[in-house]
């Protein structure tokens, strides 16, 4: 935990990261991707679902695939996919109390939108505790793992890698911010790892079951 006390930017993806999965808010989004490539492709439900998985583990998100492989324009897609409801997470006053505690600036880094991470962010009611968001049309489409975009982010919140922290929820996009320098966070909810961290994997320097879990964590070691 010592590292965390050099910290002064904190860096969060968004969806099942700064809410639980368990509210299936990504599942929305999920099934709409399938109904976008169904009609967009004129394909059956099970192609298209077969074509949105093969495309996220080839290229990083679906979208990529389809602009790679269909020279599809995002935006609709983006709207379309997007377009759901986020009456389904709850306010959180402790994570705001908690994000608004951590010192230094906060930024949300992710693969969907700015518009969508702003709407989560306002349900979550904590939208105005965050700087900057850094979204895939920052990103000129190029979704994360891909490690090019990982500099332009810190470019964009104007903050250094090595007094940095990311916290995400899928492991294969910490190697690049962990080669720039950045203290990185996995959240898995079933790990039988300890979560007090440091761990063995070397792109990975803590392990939680969820924010909430290593934000306190954290408070409690820097206010010790």
């Amino acid at each position: 935990m010592e590292k965390f006390s050099e910290i002064d930017a904190w860096v969060f993806d968004l969806d099942n990261t700064l809410y639980p999965a368990q509210h299936n808010l990504f599942a929305q989004v999920d099934k709409r991707m399938t109904a976008f490539i169904q009609n967009a492709l004129s394909v059956s439900r099970e192609e298209a679902y077969r074509l949105q998985k093969d495309y996220l583990r080839d290229y990083g998100t679906t979208l990529a695939g389809l602009m790679n492989r269909h020279n599809m324009m995002p935006d609709a897609f983006l709207d379309f996919v997007h377009d759901i409801d986020v009456s389904v997470l709850p306010p959180d006053p402790a994570l705001r109390d908690m994000i608004d505690a951590l010192p230094g600036r906060k930024f949300i880094f992710t693969n969907g939108t700015q518009d969508h991470a702003i709407r989560v962010a306002t349900r979550l009611g904590i939208s105005d505790l965050f700087q900057d968001v850094f979204d895939i049309v920052c990103a000129n489409y190029v979704p994360k793992p891909n490690a090019q975009i990982y500099p332009d982010m810190l470019a964009q919140f104007g903050i250094e890698a090595e007094r940095s922290a990311f916290f995400e929820d899928m492991a294969r996009n910490l190697p690049p911010a962990r080669a720039l320098g950045m203290t990185t966070v996995l959240l898995r909810e079933a790990d039988t790892r300890d979560y007090g961290g440091p761990v063995g994997d070397e792109h990975i320097d803590h392990y939680a079951p969820n924010v909430k879990d290593i934000l306190a964590r954290i408070l409690d070691h820097l206010g010790g």
